[in-house]
């Protein structure tokens, strides 16, 4: 005949709740993990275009450097209508071709937007900044920096 010790009667059960609640707060931990390094990973990805965008429309002015003042005032929120493709463009009209590509290609970039200003104070120097919105706050505008509202922008100078 089994005799049981009543002292322990029930003890497996709470030692399998405990358990499973341990296990539960694990498995939490490695869900928030997960979504974190998904959002990581997207980031990334955005600078990552950021950079090259920057640098391809850097490349451009270098490759049509006649025309270098001519990019000062770039902004991909403006509309540029240019196809350089088909035919021979003038200088003039690959500035409008090489606006038109970078517009499209900020695009990409969630509430993507391209600037390209002459920085202060230095007539041979072109402050080329791709901006977005890289936290999903729905920011805009063109301000960078640790704003609620600022954009993450990656900057290129550029050098006649």
């Amino acid at each position: 005949m089994l005799k049981l010790n009543k002292k322990q009667l029930g003890l497996s059960l709470i030692e399998s709740m405990v358990a499973l609640l341990v296990i539960s707060v694990g498995l939490l931990g490695i869900a928030a993990l997960q979504v974190t390094s998904m959002q990581q990973n997207n980031s990334a990805l955005h600078h990552s275009q950021a950079v090259w965008i920057g640098y391809n429309i850097a490349d451009r002015i270098r490759a049509n450097m006649a025309q270098f003042g001519s990019y000062v005032g770039t902004d991909t929120n403006s509309t540029y209508s240019q196809d350089c493709t088909t035919g021979a463009c003038t200088a003039a009209a690959l500035v409008v071709a090489d606006q038109q590509d970078w517009a499209t290609a900020v695009q990409n970039l969630p509430g993507g937007r391209g600037t390209i200003t002459q920085t202060a104070g230095v007539p041979d120097e072109l402050l080329i900044r791709v901006m977005w919105d890289d936290d999903g706050t729905g920011a805009s505008g063109i301000a960078c920096g640790g704003g609620s509202n600022d954009l993450t922008c990656y900057s290129v100078t550029l050098n006649r």
